[in-house]
């Protein structure tokens, strides 16, 4: 399904346009075929999406009250998981935020684990119009080893961020991103004062910034190493119960990228919608549990 990445010091090569159609085959089914309920999302949703990266910090600074540390890799998890998928949905429009909202919910999820949301969104939009291409930086870890992935996961945030900053075309845009590359350092200073009386800040804030290390092997790197050119197999999806929804639904790789504008509460059923469209392409899902 999938043919080997080109070597590392090769350009990688750009989709044909006579082939894809915003990023997806000519021949897909669009969504009004699938279903234009697949992007409804109700106040309900929208608020538990947004409220759960919240939630979840204030589940770790409970546990840490109260001396669990045994919980706090498992609410760092979820933290990650829910400001991920929020961010997703905000990134592409799926929320039915307003352009201030999307602004504001940019900035507050990207505090919960002291990262930019806003060079998130200009690098994550640019990785959809263009990848494979040279000019995409979230989508270089894909041509990497999965030793180099790794290894590549302290510089991946900061470079990101210097790509956005670089490219930021007015004063408020750099404002809100210098405004987000302030925080984790204002975090670690908070937690070194802070450390004798409640030692949970240096605590969360240590983990989520070595946390972050992960992205270039577990979004870039597993999903997309070994792409094809052909935007069936430039990604993978994971189907299953238990695993896609403790993601979740992020192991909806391929999904997502064929059609970006639905919200990952429906990707699930977007995936049995395209069940027989991607049998009849001779693409396999990855089954877990």
């Amino acid at each position: 399904m999938t043919t080997a990445p080109p070597p590392a010091s090769s350009p990688r090569p750009s989709p044909s346009p006579s082939a894809t159609t915003r990023g997806r085959p000519v021949d897909a089914p669009g969504l009004a075929e699938l279903g234009a309920d697949l992007l409804h999302t109700s106040r309900a949703r929208r608020a538990v999406t947004l409220s759960r990266p919240f939630a979840a910090v204030a589940c770790f600074a409970a546990a840490a009250w109260a001396g669990w540390w045994w919980a706090a890799p498992l609410l760092v998890f979820a933290a990650f998981v829910a400001v991920v998928t929020a961010t997703h949905d905000v990134v592409h429009g799926s929320l039915g935020l307003s352009r201030r909202a999307s602004h504001w919910a940019l900035f507050a999820l990207g505090l919960v684990l002291l990262e930019s949301g806003h060079a998130y969104r200009a690098s994550h939009t640019r990785h959809h119009r263009l990848f494979p291409h040279p000019d995409d930086p979230e989508g270089h870890p894909a041509d990497l080893t999965f030793l180099q992935a790794v290894c590549h996961g302290p510089v991946f945030l900061p470079r990101l961020w210097w790509w956005a900053f670089r490219r930021a075309d007015d004063a408020g845009e750099r404002g809100r991103l210098l405004a987000e590359a302030a925080a984790p350092f204002a975090a670690l200073a908070a937690g070194v004062a802070l450390w004798p009386r409640v030692p949970g800040v240096l605590v969360y804030t240590a983990m989520v910034i070595v946390g972050s290390w992960v992205y270039p092997l577990l979004t870039v790197h597993l999903p997309h190493h070994g792409y094809g050119d052909s935007p069936l197999n430039q990604t993978r999806t994971l189907r299953g119960r238990l695993v896609p929804a403790l993601f979740l639904e992020l192991t909806y790789h391929l999904e997502h990228h064929l059609y970006p504008q639905v919200p990952s509460h429906h990707l699930p059923e977007l995936a049995r919608r395209l069940d027989g469209y991607l049998r009849s392409h001779g693409v396999r899902p990855v089954r877990v549990v």
